[in-house]
């Protein structure tokens, strides 16, 4: 239901909201502005999103939970397709979630809503090894011992090369 008010209700408002500034400063101010915001917006979706990913390959690094730098990716996400909507409102919203307080504030929102029922970082990762019982591992995990077959074949030193490679001296 939340949807479809969104698909009907943004782009009445859009509309209007187009009616309203052509009719005060023009057709041309208007797209003019409306070409403007997409390039800014661009520009700042690029600049904050680097940021997001500095922020969340830091978080991987220490071992955080990166559930607050993967949801300020989206939104900065959400934010450029926004911004490269033509409209007024939906520039208006795009450029509220590059704001960072504005997505911290969205974030806490929603973290308030959900409940987490697990978390688990590292150590969840199982290898074919483990139930099959072909390796012995070590306390980091690591396959410690193994078998191997030498399959090089014994070569006579004088019998002639097999033309697929060349010998030492043959050029």
């Amino acid at each position: 239901m939340y949807l479809f008010l969104a698909f009907l209700l943004v782009p009445l408002i859009e509309i209007a909201l187009f009616i309203q500034v052509g009719g005060l400063i023009g057709l041309w101010p208007t797209l003019a502005i409306v070409v403007t915001t997409a390039f800014i917006g661009t520009w700042l979706v690029r600049s904050q999103g680097r940021f997001a990913l500095g922020q969340l390959q830091r978080s991987f690094s220490e071992l955080n939970n990166p559930a607050e730098p993967l949801a300020h990716g989206a939104m900065i996400l959400i934010a450029g397709a926004l911004l490269l909507t033509p409209g007024f409102f939906t520039d208006a919203v795009g450029f509220a979630l590059l704001m960072p307080p504005v997505r911290t504030a969205v974030f806490r929102y929603f973290a308030s809503r959900i409940q987490v029922q697990s978390f688990q970082m590292g150590g969840g990762h199982r290898h074919p090894f483990d139930d099959a019982g072909g390796g012995s591992r070590n306390a980091a995990g690591d396959v410690i011992d193994g078998e191997f077959e030498d399959v090089t074949t014994k070569r006579d030193p004088d019998a002639p090369l097999s033309g697929w490679v060349e010998g030492p001296n043959r050029h």
